[in-house]
């Protein structure tokens, strides 16, 4: 049985939606458009038509469908759900607005958890009671959001970065021994590496094994002691070029870090 629904389409395809009672057990057929299932019965007995296994589907769960698929399950209850139907425009279209350049492949979830598609869905549901007020171009940009949630389930979405990358790394070292005379925090050089703050923190340190603090103090100090095994320029000049606050800052960082004073290694050469 149907309740109420609303639909709305553009020059990139169409979406739409309903509420549903399903009385009777039933397979889903394969259609043109994506399926979005979003149940609203509390608890729903149901057999995978891929294995036949069965599930507990409740309230919240999503089963995503992708056009032409022969998938779905086949309730052993009856339940309801509000089914949106997605046109595989709309997520092409997303997804060359996202800059991908290859063929978008959606695959099939089932009892998937997603807060923003649930919303996204409350909000097109609502609508749909209050009898589309709202308007076409509100289910268009529904389904548009929507679309852009599910990029992120294709086939071919790119994999979550966990670390950082081996340019990514270079460009941090490239940028360190160029501004090494200018302050270098983590915030700076988040910018380089393109990546939040905290990441960079966790990523850097797993990839190096130095926190980026203590990374910049070893390129300064090992800058600072090539100058002074160079030549006899004064001990503040070097420091300052060096990123020290002064010569004393100098010293105590090489007696720390190498067990020697400035002085001593410049004795050293000798």
């Amino acid at each position: 049985m149907r309740a109420r629904s609303s639909s709305a389409s553009s020059s990139v395809g169409g979406i739409a939606a309903a509420t549903r009672t399903e009385a009777d057990p039933d397979a889903l057929e394969p259609i043109g458009d994506h399926r979005i299932i979003i149940h609203l019965t509390p608890t729903m007995r149901s057999r995978c038509l891929a294995t036949g296994e069965a599930h507990l589907r409740r309230a919240g769960d999503i089963d995503l469908i992708p056009s032409g698929t022969v998938a779905g399950f086949v309730a052993e209850t009856p339940y309801r759900s509000f089914q949106i139907r997605l046109a595989p425009g709309m997520l092409d279209h997303a997804a060359s607005r996202a800059g991908r350049l290859t063929s978008v492949r959606l695959g099939t979830h089932h009892m998937l958890r997603n807060d923003r598609i649930i919303l996204l869905g409350q909000a097109l549901e609502s609508d749909i009671q209050a009898g589309s007020p709202s308007g076409p171009l509100f289910a268009e940009n529904v389904g548009m959001a929507l679309a852009v949630e599910l990029l992120g389930l294709t086939d071919d979405a790119p994999p979550r970065t966990t670390r950082l990358s081996e340019a990514q790394l270079q460009r941090i070292a490239a940028y360190v021994d160029q501004n090494l005379d200018q302050p270098l925090t983590v915030d700076i050089l988040c910018r380089q590496a393109g990546v939040s703050s905290s990441h960079l923190r966790t990523w850097f340190k797993a990839a190096t094994g130095l926190t980026v603090h203590r990374y910049v103090l070893q390129r300064r100090l090992a800058h600072a002691r090539r100058l002074l095994l160079q030549g006899d320029r004064k001990l503040s000049d070097i420091a300052l070029e060096a990123g020290f606050a002064h010569q004393s800052h100098l010293a105590k960082w090489m007696r720390i870090e190498l067990g020697y004073s400035p002085a001593e290694l410049r004795r050293s050469r000798s």
